[in-house]
């Protein structure tokens, strides 16, 4: 009876312990807080991008413009340097006919100025005749005493004849003259006309060759016109080639400064404190394998854009940086890698970046008081990609690597013999 019952109790004790197993808490990662040098460096991934660049667009021209002449994306060319071509017969013509315009022009304002010198001697001829017979009839009517009435009254109305014509005639040899000006002017204007078109056309003429701005390297764009105007979700343009025709004020090329490179680049929220222009960095160069080149931080961003979308949503802040000397071999679009040279902190005390939580907007870590973690504020003084120095803690405290919290929720490992499989033989 005695033995009966010490085998009930031992069995009891064993199924206690396995419950016991199975309920107990999950077992919590530690660390401890360190003391020592802590080096603030920050890592970025940029792209490198030159300081400047020249675009070379397609004039504004009426007419066709089709390509006859291009450089290949790639190509190294020197200021002034041709780097794209257009057909110029089209404007050549132009230029013919505003040739011919301006010549025929110029021929009328000769012809006017000839005729209205013709016009003028002969008016100034019969000028000259009305008022002799003015004069002449004057002296007849001057001897009305010694003639009879009849052609007394005659000599009257022939004075009278003559006054009217010698004033008819004035008033046309006016309106004649008002009209040589006239015609005089709107040949003038004929010819400015003619001379604007020959000069546009002399310039659309230059327009057509296309040159480079700054020295570097040829970029060429992709052909918006080749398509029609339709597009779909994926498809890829081509670049613009010699025979394409080309929509005017459409860029067809750029121009990339490569002798002044800098890398764009963003940096998290908790890294921009660590950052200020100047800063020395070191740059690697994925296309450049084994190179390693010297350069400094450009610029940074005072604002940073929060992204919802294709990210964690985490803050980022632009930076720049630029190379001192960089290599031919560099190209821009390559992807570099920067290490950026912070200050460092001696005699910091520093914990592991996963031993910073956050709970109510405030940095915690869960400190170890016994069998349990409690949750502890903490003043972050700086941050590293793997490290945070902290201010609030001593030297050796057991932090937690994990929230105890969320460990609680997540069961437990469990001893004592496999349970059944899911779908499978019992």
């Amino acid at each position: 009876m005695a033995a009966a019952l010490a085998l009930a109790l031992a069995a009891g004790a064993v199924t206690a312990a396995r419950q016991a197993g199975r309920a107990g808490p999950r077992e919590v990662p530690t660390t401890h807080v360190r003391r020592g040098r802590l080096e603030l460096h920050a890592y970025a991934t940029g792209e490198l991008r030159p300081s400047r660049s020249g675009m070379l667009v397609a004039p504004s021209v009426a007419g066709t413009l089709q390509i006859v002449r291009l450089a290949q994306t790639g190509t190294r060319v020197q200021p002034g340097e041709v780097v794209c071509e257009f057909d110029p017969s089209e404007q050549e013509y132009n230029l013919e006919q505003s040739r011919s315009e301006l010549l025929q022009a110029e021929q009328e304002g000769v012809k006017i100025k000839a005729d209205a010198a013709v016009q003028a001697a002969q008016d100034q001829v019969a000028l000259l005749a009305a008022r002799f017979a003015l004069r002449r009839a004057e002296l007849e009517v001057s001897r009305n005493e010694l003639v009879s009435a009849i052609d007394a009254q005659k000599n009257l109305l022939s004075l009278e004849e003559a006054k009217r014509r010698l004033e008819q005639l004035g008033q046309d040899v006016r309106s004649r003259q008002a009209s040589s000006v006239a015609s005089l002017a709107v040949a003038d204007e004929k010819r400015k006309r003619a001379r604007l078109g020959l000069q546009q056309a002399q310039q659309n003429i230059e327009n057509m060759t296309l040159r480079a701005p700054i020295g570097g390297l040829v970029s060429l764009k992709e052909n918006m016109d080749s398509t029609g105007g339709f597009f779909t979700t994926g498809m890829v343009l081509p670049e613009y080639r010699e025979g394409d025709l080309v929509q005017p004020g459409r860029m067809v090329a750029e121009v990339l400064a490569t002798e002044d490179m800098e890398i764009l680049a963003k940096i998290n929220e908790n890294d921009r404190a660590n950052l200020d222009p100047g800063q020395p960095v070191e740059v690697q160069v994925d296309a450049v394998p084994g190179k390693r080149f010297t350069g400094k931080i450009k610029t940074v961003a005072g604002l940073a854009a929060r992204r919802f979308w294709g990210g964690d949503g985490a803050k980022k802040f632009d930076v720049t940086f630029s190379i001192d000397r960089p290599d031919s071999a560099i190209r821009p679009g390559a992807t570099a890698q920067v290490t950026i040279a912070g200050q460092a902190v001696k005699d910091a005390l520093y914990v592991p970046r996963q031993a910073l939580f956050e709970k109510e907007g405030k940095p915690i870590v869960y400190v170890r008081e016994g069998a349990a973690f409690q949750p502890r504020e903490v003043k972050i003084v700086h941050r590293t990609e793997s490290h945070a120095v902290v201010d609030g803690l001593r030297e050796g405290t057991e932090v937690a690597l994990v929230s105890p919290e969320e460990a609680e929720k997540k069961p437990a490992a469990t001893s004592g013999p496999p349970g059944p499989a899911m779908g499978g033989a019992r």
